[in-house]
């Protein structure tokens, strides 16, 4: 089977056509091989970049890590080049998901010249591994994939709707715990009892914080609670829609769930789905 090419705007006969034939397309023996070579070099740069934090080996180590990570990230470079020269319109690459993540990938070198820290968000290069369902054919997976993004898209309104009425319930509860425990225990200021408020509720509990007076505990114990049951909405919501999905969309005017995910009109009232 052919893959279709990520961008379609295969430029004229010539050397840019051959470059773009390698960086750009699976279904040829070199940009497979281009591809797969490619996925190597981003596990081995993560790798890299986890070992480095250890201490005793970047000590030990340190200038054969700088070399290595200047060597993959020249070659990252390089291939980020190429994919925007051999391209009709470059905009449409640059500005493309891809493209930002191949751009983010490669930044964070040049960034820790000045800041070194910044070295370590080179990981996010770990996203280019995606490119694996492309690479292999994985059709079945990445269409799994668009299964669980669209059931989390129609879900977004009631989710969003939940997070706001999270918000409001743990803003007053830090601030009646503020008021109760009179500002000390840990408790020294409103932003601080809300930081408490999101660590009972989600149950966490770090335990960094902690009431003392009766009416405190009392309070907490019934945040406790809550939060058990508050945890479950978020999951319900969205496995609701994963069970509306699988059966097919529901016609909001005769019920009818027997429509296709594509469909854009009911199979019996003719009805617009939405």
């Amino acid at each position: 089977m052919k893959i279709k090419p990520e961008f379609d705007l295969i430029p004229e006969d010539g050397w840019r056509k051959k470059i773009y034939e390698v960086v750009y397309l699976s279904d040829t023996k070199a940009g497979k091989l281009f591809d797969i070579a490619l996925l190597f070099l981003i596990l081995f740069s993560t790798v890299l970049l986890m070992v480095e934090t250890i201490p005793i080996v970047k000590l030990k180590y340190h200038r054969e890590f700088y070399y290595a990570e200047f060597f993959i990230t020249l070659i990252f470079t390089i291939e980020y080049i190429l994919r925007i020269i051999c391209v009709k319109d470059r905009e449409e690459y640059i500005f493309s998901p891809l493209g930002i993540i191949d751009f983010l990938s490669i930044i964070p070198f040049y960034v820790s010249l000045f800041f070194p820290i910044w070295h370590f968000v080179a990981i996010i290069r770990m996203l280019r591994i995606l490119r694996i369902f492309r690479i292999f054919n994985l059709a079945d997976y990445m269409h799994d994939g668009r299964f669980i993004v669209s059931a989390l898209k129609h879900s977004s309104r009631k989710i969003y709707i939940f997070l706001l009425f999270m918000i409001i319930f743990i803003v007053i509860i830090g601030a009646l715990m503020y008021v109760v425990e009179g500002g000390k225990n840990g408790f020294s200021s409103i932003p601080q009892s809300v930081y408490w408020a999101v660590v009972t509720i989600t149950t966490v509990g770090y335990g960094d914080i902690s009431p003392a007076t009766p009416l405190g505990k009392l309070l907490s114990i019934v945040v406790m609670l809550c939060g058990y049951s508050i945890i479950a909405v978020p999951t319900g919501i969205v496995t609701s829609e994963f069970r509306r999905r699988k059966s097919g969309i529901a016609c909001s005017r005769c019920g009818n769930e027997d429509n296709d995910d594509n469909a854009r009109y009911c199979k019996i009232c003719g009805e617009k789905m939405v």
